[in-house]
C-alpha cells in the first residue's frame, strides 16, 4: 500500500477532504504512474527530481512519489521505447538524466488517456446506479484490494 492524500474536489458525497491521508492499493498506483509520467513529459522533457515534484505540484501535494517507485517506471517506459533518456551537465555542474517523451510514447498516452476515462465513466455510472456511497470517515482500503 502507498500513503497518498487525496484531492476531494469539493464534492461532498462522503470522499476525502483536502489532505486527508489514505492508502492506496500497489496495483492501482502502478497502473496509473504509467500515464501520469507521460503526461508529465507531454509537456516537455524532465528529469526524475523534477517528475517527482510536479506529480507533487500536479496533484495540489496529494500524491508523494518516491525515487523508488519513479525510476522503475521510467525504466520501464524507456525499455518499451516511450521514452528516450539523455545526460546532460546542469549549471551547478551536477549530472542529470533528461527523459523525452518519443512518439511511440505520445500513441500509447492517447491510449492510456482512452481507457481511463472508460474505466472512470464505468466505476461512476456503476455506483450511481446502485446508489453506492463512500463512506463518510477516511478509512482505509481493504488489504488486497
Amino acid at each position: 500500500m502507498y500513503n497518498a492524500a487525496m484531492y476531494a474536489g469539493g464534492e461532498s458525497n462522503g470522499a476525502l477532504r483536502h489532505g486527508e491521508i489514505m492508502e492506496i492499493n500497489k496495483d492501482l498506483m502502478a497502473a496509473s504512474s504509467t500515464p501520469i509520467v507521460l503526461a508529465i513529459l507531454a509537456e516537455g522533457d524532465s528529469y526524475g527530481y523534477a517528475i517527482l515534484q510536479r506529480v507533487r505540484e500536479l496533484s495540489g501535494g496529494h500524491l508523494e512519489w518516491t525515487d523508488g517507485m519513479l525510476y522503475p517506471v521510467l525504466h520501464r517506459l524507456e525499455r518499451l521505447e516511450h521514452v528516450e533518456a539523455r545526460w546532460e551537465v546542469a549549471e551547478s555542474g551536477r549530472r542529470r538524466k533528461y527523459y523525452r517523451i518519443t512518439p511511440q510514447g505520445r500513441n500509447h498516452l492517447t491510449e492510456e488517456r482512452r481507457q481511463w476515462q472508460a474505466v472512470d465513466a464505468t466505476l461512476r455510472g456503476i455506483w450511481q446506479k446502485l446508489s453506492i456511497s463512500v463512506p463518510t470517515s477516511a478509512t482505509p482500503l481493504a488489504q488486497g484490494a
